[in-house]
């Protein structure tokens, strides 16, 4: 800092220049400049390197050379290049880069020369020279050279805990809400706030079922049950007395966590005599923890969302470190933001459970086949989740022993899919009454559907079973292939010619008889048995047609093998099975 700039610097040279013109010595005329001012100043060459620091920038910035800050350096090369001045923030300093464009050696010598002696008159020559330098013009001398001035000013309180808040939302904003579950949501807030915020930290929830909450009412008697908890790895040992996720915990009137809840507000207790302890706390393990941890302060919020109480987050800190208003008021904004997405959630998995429930009470078991066919179904909603789809499968009996086995998938999830899927089936099974052939069939449901401007457009599959004949009739709408098992054989995935989905108005539905004889197995299913995500079909299907699934025995036993085998738990989407086997005939 203060080092001796080199004679042939642009930078130098400037200073050299201005100190001539006022009969002064160049280095006390930097340094009275510069060295006292109550913002920081670094310049720099053309080639970045750095010619001078005062004191203040190393104060405000923890370096003495402007190039070892990333942001300062990626400006500095960008404001040579466009002349653009960039600002932006750093610690707690604001930070400007700016170019300077500045008279080359040659020039300032040459005036230095011919002003004689320090003066007025040198001063105003000097600064008539350089904008005629500046300008580039013929004949003018030396091109001029550049540099990079970079100014640093402290950012008032204010503004440092508003760029902290920002910070912290933003980053809450990656790390929280990464899906619509409730316990990953709210696991995901008690990590984020340790060590940052807090040593420890306890989400609890309003239980599923428990109807809203009103904001300022006491909860009474009412559990909160615990989502989350997560402390650092000094506390760990102490955790194990905390209630767990999954457990039931309440709160009594006059602890901390139940003000909080009453006054719809933060409340902060320090915790510096068992006295302090008993009263924050509710419960004697609570306190336990909290006295061989040596917590010293604590904060509890409510999560809030909508107008609705959620719940409440729990902050702890061990030693004298209490919580300060600014922070109070940056995590609450934190648990503002974390309440919305548990809120989002809830109301996911709220809307999914009763999708789920008219899933199962509109999927019924399909009509019992006639005696010469057994049959074995299954529906499993997406992974171990509730998100539900259109998936359904169903039979029809026909007259002279023949049976029509469907299976279909609408597309997209939730009630709505649930609502069309039940739809297709009503009418599915109005227009089989017909008996018509299994692509005409098609052709009148496509008409049908494609009347309905709402309706979601659905793949679908028909099986014509005729045991008496040994044969079976196909027709598909944009529906996967059936697998065909026989004893003895690898499993065959039927090739048919397929049609548009349902719904298109397209048609052109064709037809494809196969043979099937007593002993082999017809399977029907939905796309989330096969599909992964970042793998070809044609690679998915080969996966089925490789499995060992057994033809002979309980057709239900068939059925865990091919789940158990496909892992529906990695599945994207649900599924939909639906076996058939002829009856041997004594």
């Amino acid at each position: 800092m203060g080092a001796e700039v080199p004679a042939r610097d642009a930078v130098g040279a400037s200073m050299d220049a201005a100190a001539v013109a006022m009969g002064v010595n160049r280095d006390a005329l930097l340094s009275a400049l510069v060295t006292d001012l109550p913002f920081g100043v670094a310049l720099l060459d053309q080639d970045l390197a750095c010619q001078y620091v005062n004191d203040t920038f190393v104060s405000l910035t923890g370096t003495d050379d402007p190039r070892t800050i990333e942001a300062v350096a990626d400006a500095a090369r960008d404001v040579l290049l466009d002349g653009v001045p960039r600002v932006g923030d750093y610690g707690t300093a604001r930070l400007r880069v700016q170019r300077l464009d500045l008279e080359p050696e040659d020039a300032v010598s040459a005036g230095a020369s011919e002003s004689g002696s320090a003066g007025s008159e040198g001063v105003g020559s000097g600064a008539a020279r350089s904008g005629a330098a500046g300008s580039g013009s013929a004949g003018s001398g030396p091109p001029a050279r550049t540099g990079v001035l970079v100014l640093a000013k402290a950012d008032d309180e204010e503004a440092v805990q508003n760029r902290a808040r920002l910070s912290l939302l933003t980053s809450a904003g990656a790390r929280i809400g990464t899906t619509l579950d409730i316990d990953t949501t709210c696991t995901e807030l008690a990590r984020f706030t340790v060590p940052t915020l807090a040593d420890l930290a306890a989400v609890d929830i309003l239980p599923p079922g428990v109807p809203d909450h009103r904001l300022g009412v006491p909860l009474g008697s009412a559990r909160l049950l615990r989502a989350a908890v997560a402390g650092t790895p000094e506390l760990h040992p102490q955790l194990a007395t905390l209630a767990h996720p999954g457990e039931t915990v309440r709160h009594r009137d006059g602890s901390a966590v139940a003000r909080s809840l009453a006054a719809a507000k933060p409340v902060a207790v320090t915790l510096r005599t068992e006295e302090d302890l008993a009263v924050a706390l509710s419960d004697e393990h609570s306190r336990t923890v909290f006295r061989a941890a040596g917590i010293g302060a604590m904060l509890a919020l409510p999560l809030t969302a909508r107008g609705h109480l959620l719940g409440a987050l729990v902050l702890a800190r061990s030693g004298d470190r209490e919580f300060s208003d600014a922070e109070i008021a940056m995590i609450e904004d934190l648990a503002d933001r974390a309440a919305l997405s548990i809120d989002n959630a809830r109301r996911y998995m709220r809307s999914q459970g009763i999708a789920l429930e008219l899933q199962r009470a509109l999927l019924a078991e399909p009509a019992n086949p006639h005696p010469n066919l057994e049959i074995a179904c299954r529906y499993l909603p997406s992974g171990t989740s509730t998100v539900v789809g259109g998936d359904w499968y169903e039979t029809v009996r026909l007259p002279f022993g023949r049976t029509l086995l469907v299976i279909g998938d609408v597309m997209g999830h939730g009630v709505e899919a649930a609502v069309d899927m039940s739809t297709y089936r009503s009418m599915l099974r109005y227009v089989a009454g017909a008996d018509l052939p299994p692509h005409r069939i098609l052709r009148q449901l496509d008409s049908l559907i494609s009347e309905n401007e709402a309706a979601r457009p659905a793949t679908c599959l028909l099986a014509l079973l005729e045991p008496s004949r040994n044969r079976v009739t196909f027709s598909s709408a944009g529906h996967l292939p059936p697998a065909l098992i026989t004893p003895g054989r690898p499993t065959e995935l039927l090739a048919l010619p397929s049609g548009p989905p349902l719904g298109t108005g397209v048609g052109g539905y064709e037809h494809l008889v196969r043979e099937l004889v007593p002993g082999q197995v017809l399977l029907l299913y939905t796309d989330g048995l096969v599909e992964r995500r970042h793998e070809d079909i044609d690679v998915s299907l080969e996966r089925l047609a490789a499995l060992p699934l057994p033809a002979a025995g309980e057709l239900d036993d068939l059925l865990d093998a091919v789940l158990h085998s496909s892992d529906p738990a990695q599945a994207e989407d649900d599924i939909a099975l639906l076996a058939a086997r002829v009856v041997q005939r004594g």
